[in-house]
């Protein structure tokens, strides 16, 4: 039996019959397709998704922005559930690009279905095409190539067949997902084919839980009872995994600390007794001590960024040894680690059978209640200030702490914020806390709560956003009120660039070409007043100014009764950040340069560099 449909009839009845399962549970891995339409796809998939009215369709107002909706949609929803996105061919498709980077950085799966050139070529060259002198065969979309885990021009309608299936393989896997590309000629999209029927049929995508090798579990089982000062580092992985239950039984029974990682935090509550909060560069200085000295490191589920690592800074004791779980052999084998690829949540409770007789000494358990008051009494300090106004940033997500509640979530992605609240924020729940710092995207916040929104409609969400990353990307307010998701905006507007000045002027740098000021001279160095308020409350959002202490709690107490997406701006102080807690960032500085303050960064960067280390597997 056949049916005869178009390619992108097809593609689009194929992907309504995809489902995933694990541990039992059954769910459409694709929840709808976020699109714009053009000339490159409007009569292909556009056509297709018109004659399916039980596979959502969602307009957005970027390409760009789409994507990072999907994929916060699929972090939300632990890499079960996806979004796919459709664009037109050129400008549309490689808007696109940047969402796709940060899916793959951050190893979320998102189907990616930009239009292309025409595959039967006699009408080149057509509207937006990239011409090549030294092949036919090449197209804007080319360039989804390195971002993407899996990429394919589909030039006939039957290649579908073996190109869907392949598609679906990598974005189900634990270990490969990413952005996948099929990049489809507008003339191929509308093309019809007898698809045998069987192709339709639904099929369900076992997500495995890999079992580690023997060997490796009881090589790490040895190493874990041998060590006196073990820090255990929770990745993202550990929430993909839905570990954390397993992770906070692990760390009660043996007494190791955990520290985590900006895609891990929330792994577990801040209130857990084994809890040092963040790690790394913008870490807590309980983590960062425990680091320091630890004698042995078990990363689970991490791909060790340099903001983890410290840049290959963080970890200073000379008989280190490190265990990486992980379901990617990449990543459990980087920094010279013994590997134990598997997947988190069986891995550690296979280490909590084995070590259940195994508790750290005494002194390091006191050492680690120590560090743990120390560092809730600074997070006090600092939501107990009473700056400004302006207010201060951590003063602000104090507030916004004490007054949001235990399911809530936060979205955040660039600028200094992701490290403030890192540091800061208490979570309560392992969805508590969603921030995009594999690719630190600016743009981010408001599409990706859409996307955090739809995952869970039940949680109230929260994006907070600095007034850069808002100016790049504020449209998608229009989208949330089109779709009725509501979204609760928090703007901090301090007037600029506040994360990159800051590290301007700790590069000896002065702030350079970070604050929004006026450039002529009449009028040099004065502030640009935007109005925020007036902007948000263009595109059809309640919004608010908040100036005070007072202000902003009264904001945020008013923004869970409103019906719509609603912004706060707070205005918050320039210079008055949070302060960084015994860690370093590798940010070379100018080996040459005429000004003084440089030239001190220079050594003072060269001091620090003394300490990256670089591991070897002898030291396994």
């Amino acid at each position: 039996m056949t049916r005869r449909l178009t390619t992108a009839q097809a593609i689009i009845q194929f992907l309504k019959t995809q489902f995933v399962s694990r541990d039992g549970n059954q769910s459409a891995f694709f929840a709808g397709c976020f699109g714009i339409f053009g000339h490159g796809n409007v009569a292909g998939i556009g056509q297709a998704l018109q004659q399916n009215p039980d596979f959502p369709y969602y307009l957005c107002r970027n390409e760009q922005a789409m994507v990072h909706t999907a994929a916060a949609f699929a972090k939300m929803s632990n890499r079960l559930r996806t979004l796919v996105c459709t664009t037109s061919i050129g400008p549309g498709a490689t808007n696109m690009l940047t969402g796709a980077a940060g899916a793959t950085i951050n190893r979320l799966p998102v189907l990616l279905l930009p239009g292309d050139i025409f595959a039967r070529r006699n009408v080149a060259p057509v509207l937006q095409q990239l011409e090549s002198t030294s092949s036919q065969d090449v197209s804007v979309n080319d360039c989804f190539r390195p971002v993407s885990r899996y990429w394919d021009r589909i030039q006939r309608p039957e290649q579908i067949l073996t190109s869907l299936p392949e598609a679906m393989r990598v974005l189900t896997s634990p270990a490969e997902t990413g952005a996948v590309t099929l990049a489809l000629p507008q003339d191929v999209q509308a093309e019809a084919y007898d698809y045998p029927e069987e192709f339709f049929r639904p099929r369900t995508w076992v997500i495995p839980r890999a079992r580690a090798d023997a060997t490796q579990l009881s090589r790490a089982i040895e190493w874990i009872q041998l060590a006196r000062r073990p820090l255990i580092i929770a990745g993202g992985g550990v929430i993909y995994s839905e570990a954390t239950e397993a992770l906070s039984r692990f760390a009660a029974g043996t007494g190791i600390p955990v520290g985590e990682t900006q895609a891990g935090k929330g792994s577990l509550n801040f209130d857990h007794p084994q809890s040092a909060g963040a790690i790394g560069v913008t870490g807590t200085f309980a983590a960062n001590r425990l680091a320091a000295s630890a004698d042995l490191v078990v990363a689970i589920g991490t791909r060790h960024s340099d903001f983890t690592t410290a840049s290959k800074t963080a970890f200073q004791n000379p008989d280190l040894r490190q265990i990486n779980i992980n379901v990617t052999e990449f990543d459990a084998s980087k920094q010279a680690a013994l590997p134990v690829v598997g997947d988190a949540r069986t891995t550690i409770e296979e280490l909590s059978t084995a070590l259940s007789s195994y508790r750290v000494p005494e002194s390091y358990a006191s050492e680690i209640v120590g560090l743990r008051g120390e560092w809730m009494t600074e997070v006090d300090r600092i939501y107990g200030r009473r700056h400004g106004p302006p207010l201060s940033q951590g003063e602000a997500i104090g507030l916004l702490n004490a007054t949001l509640g235990p399911r809530d979530v936060i979205v955040c992605a660039a600028g200094s914020l992701p490290g403030d609240l890192h540091k800061l924020w208490r979570t309560r729940d392992p969805k508590n806390y969603h921030t995009e710092y594999g690719y630190s995207c600016m743009g981010y916040e408001i599409a990706g709560g859409l996307g955090v929104k739809m995952a869970d409609p039940s949680r109230e969400v929260y994006v907070l956003v600095g007034d850069g990353s808002y100016l790049m990307m504020a449209q998608e307010i229009v989208t949330s009120l089109q779709e009725n998701v509501k979204l609760n905006i928090v703007i901090f507007d301090n007037h600029g660039f506040s994360s990159i000045g800051g590290l301007s002027r700790a590069c000896g740098s002065g702030g350079f070409g970070t604050k929004y000021q006026y450039r002529d001279q009449e009028n040099a160095g004065a502030v640009i007043p935007v109005d925020f308020v007036a902007n948000a409350a263009s595109l059809g959002a309640h919004a608010v100014r908040a100036r005070t202490h007072e202000q902003l709690a009264e904001a945020l107490s008013d923004l869970k009764k409103q019906p719509r997406t609603s912004v706060v701006v707070v205005e918050t102080d320039y210079f008055d950040g949070v302060p960084g807690y015994e860690s370093w960032w590798d940010v070379p500085i100018a080996e040459v340069s005429e000004s003084d303050s440089v030239q001190q960064a220079r050594r003072d960067y060269l001091e620090g560099k003394k300490k990256e280390r670089y591991f070897w597997p002898s030291q396994r």
